[in-house]
């Protein structure tokens, strides 16, 4: 017998360290429209189509538009971040949102923005008016319209599958004079966007004998792109992930910065990092061509491509690899409905992630519509089931203290808690509990009370009339250093007025009040001030609550508030009159009054009607005097003057 023959193509890839692209042939990546094993999201600025001009710089406002849709339902509301810039919210800015049958959140620290959107705004949104929808019906026309109500468009931007939007403000004169869409537009000056990836594929090879698993995540960037770095996070279910491989592809030069939850097998060109590595790792080369990378992926003895997803380059990934548990034919002791009661509440909930935390809050909104996999809710309460969420025919939504319902406070920088869904099927009520954590920003949040019990904030001031301030902030590390370090108020135009300083009052009218014990890492400061004018200086509008917290290593943490101004009755001052001019004023206030006295008393006693004269007697009595010094025409009589008689 011969020696036998070797394949001559696939030794020398062997050698070369290349894949055999044979062995993808028997794998087709189809695009995933079943329930997708994993999901993805990702951090960008380019935009599908987008244009910025300076045509507003000329105006009284910047108007930035957004016109958003989505390749399929989403299951998460949209959440708008406008942030302004530097801190400062100084002129009047517009946000024109177009998502037509969409839900939206919409945060902003300036009190005077102005929205126009036909989106369904699911929580109270700080805003200067409330104008309506843009008055367009095609989105091809969004554009024109904004240019014809505002005459000038500082940004618009068309958005493709958005799940959370940052905003910038500010406007830059080195823009085009006219705002003309391009294709794949840049718009890392004023926005960036995590976007919900939809065009995953998928294949299996049909001859294989192993069930491993590999998801391909594939960087395509351009050379011109300034993005040499990006962090992916990869969360799994609670259990383990079973035995798959996760392939990082990108160009050579570019550092992954990885945040695993799981043990997973990896396969990561370029550079990466690891948490707790004292080094940066190399990776190997990997080619940059679909049939190689999956090749690539037999080579590591996987059979299932469960995930193949080619994403522009990034500065944040998200991915998610979701628990599916395999169904057999049910028994009669487990029926279908049963398992879809206790899984499917847990996959949509964790899916849509209704919950936001505040310091001392825990914010829970769902949309009913989004409910609609889950059959017969009809009500949602906490762990403790007395904290019952509010029900309308579009929403379920909840509002509680971190202090009440059930929540615990002992992970880091996180609330616990459980959510228990109430379902009625043929009058048989069953609970499901799903547990969530909600994330508490490390930020300050600043409010403003118009009473001492600290409730129901507002964003009003009253010239004279005293108002209160809390600020607070959530630091589990060393919350005894986290410090007040001070508060002012400023307004267009005028130097700020320091109310607070280390702790302490600073002016007239500013007291420190006592503040609530601190739990659980929240921190509290409170105060009340008065504001007055200063002499000289007219009323205005709006101004800015501005409070800096810090550690005793510097490290600070701003927040502002933007107030609107409203200017009460005030008494006149008189504090700047001096004794000369009060003299001159009432001496002046007499001779105006004996003026027009004289004066009424001129024209009447020569315009009095002849009737009113008095008869004059032809002979007089004896006992009074002839003397005629009567002053006829008075209608009073003066004393006479009389003779003594001899």
């Amino acid at each position: 017998m011969g020696p036998r023959s070797v394949p001559l193509l696939p030794l020398l890839l062997a050698l070369l360290g290349r894949p055999d692209p044979g062995r993808a042939e028997s794998c087709d990546l189809q695009p995933v429209t079943a329930k997708p094993p994993v999901t993805l999201s990702y951090v960008t600025s380019t935009v599908p189509r987008g244009c910025v001009s300076n045509s507003s710089m000329g105006t009284g406002h910047e108007v930035h538009v957004l016109s958003a849709k989505w390749s399929k339902d989403s299951p998460v509301p949209l959440e708008v971040t406008v942030t302004p810039r530097a801190g400062v919210c100084s002129r009047l800015a517009v946000l024109v949102l177009f998502c037509t049958d969409c839900s939206a959140y919409i945060k902003s620290q300036c009190s005077n923005l102005i929205i126009h959107t036909d989106a369904h705004l699911i929580m109270d949104t700080v805003r200067a008016s409330d104008p309506g929808p843009p008055m367009v019906s095609k989105r091809e026309k969004l554009l024109d319209w904004a240019q014809d109500v505002y005459q000038g468009i500082t940004s618009y931007s068309e958005l493709q599958d958005p799940h959370k939007v940052r905003l910038h403000l500010g406007e830059d004169a080195h823009s085009p004079p006219v705002c003309i869409p391009q294709e794949h537009f840049n718009a890392t000056l004023h926005l960036e966007t995590e976007v919900l990836f939809h065009g995953m594929k998928g294949c299996s090879r049909s001859d294989a004998q192993s069930t491993r698993a590999a998801h391909i995540i594939q960087l395509q960037s351009e050379l011109s792109s300034p993005i040499t770095e990006v962090e992916l996070k990869l969360k799994c279910p609670s259990n383990s992930v079973g035995d798959q491989m996760l392939i990082l592809q990108s160009k050579a030069n570019f550092t992954w910065r990885l945040f695993l939850e799981c043990s997973i097998q990896l396969l990561v060109s370029g550079n990466y990092i690891m948490p707790f590595s004292p080094e940066m790792l190399r990776g190997e080369h990997l080619p940059d061509t679909e049939q190689d990378l999956i090749a690539k992926a037999f080579e590591k003895n996987c059979s299932v491509i469960a995930s193949y997803s080619a994403i522009p380059a990034s500065t944040h990934i998200i991915m998610k690899i979701l628990e599916h548990e395999t169904v057999e034919t049910p028994v009669a002791t487990t029926p279908l409905d049963t398992i879809q009661s206790q899984d499917l509440p847990r996959q949509v909930l964790q899916t849509l992630k209704p919950w936001k935390c505040t310091d001392e809050t825990m914010e829970i909104v769902i949309i009913r519509s989004h409910l609609e996999p889950i059959k017969d809710v009809v009500n949602i309460t906490l762990r403790d089931i007395s904290c019952q969420a509010e029900k309308n025919a579009t929403h379920f939504m909840l509002k509680s203290p971190l202090s009440h319902c059930g929540t615990s406070l002992e992970g880091r920088d996180y609330a616990n808690n459980e959510l228990i869904l109430s379902l009625a099927k043929d009058a048989v009520l069953r609970s499901v509990r799903v547990g969530f954590q909600c994330e508490i920003p490390r930020e300050l949040f600043l409010r403003l009370f118009p009473t001492a019990d600290f409730k129901a904030p507002q964003t009003e001031l009253e010239i004279n009339k005293e108002v209160f301030v809390q600020a607070s902030m959530r630091w589990m590390d060393h919350p005894a250093d986290l410090q007040l370090k001070e508060c002012s108020l400023s307004a267009a135009g005028r130097e700020p007025v320091v109310l607070v300083r280390g702790g302490e009052a600073h002016g007239a009218g500013v007291a420190v009040l006592e503040s609530p014990t601190s739990t659980h890492g929240r921190k509290v400061w409170r105060f009340r001030f008065t504001y007055t004018i200063p002499e000289g200086h007219k009323p205005f509008t709006t101004a800015r609550l501005t409070c800096k917290a810090g550690l005793q290593n510097d490290t600070i943490f701003e927040k502002c508030l933007e107030v609107t101004v409203k200017d009460g009755w005030r008494p006149l001052n008189y504090r700047g009159l001096g004794l000369a001019a009060v003299l001159g004023i009432t001496f002046g206030a007499f001779l105006i009054g004996a003026l027009l006295t004289a004066g009424l008393w001129y024209i009447y006693s020569h315009t009095r009607p002849i009737s009113k004269l008095q008869p004059v007697s032809s002979t007089a009595p004896a006992s009074e005097s002839s003397s005629t010094n009567h002053s006829i025409g008075s209608t009073q009589s003066t004393p006479c003057s009389t003779s003594s008689m001899a």
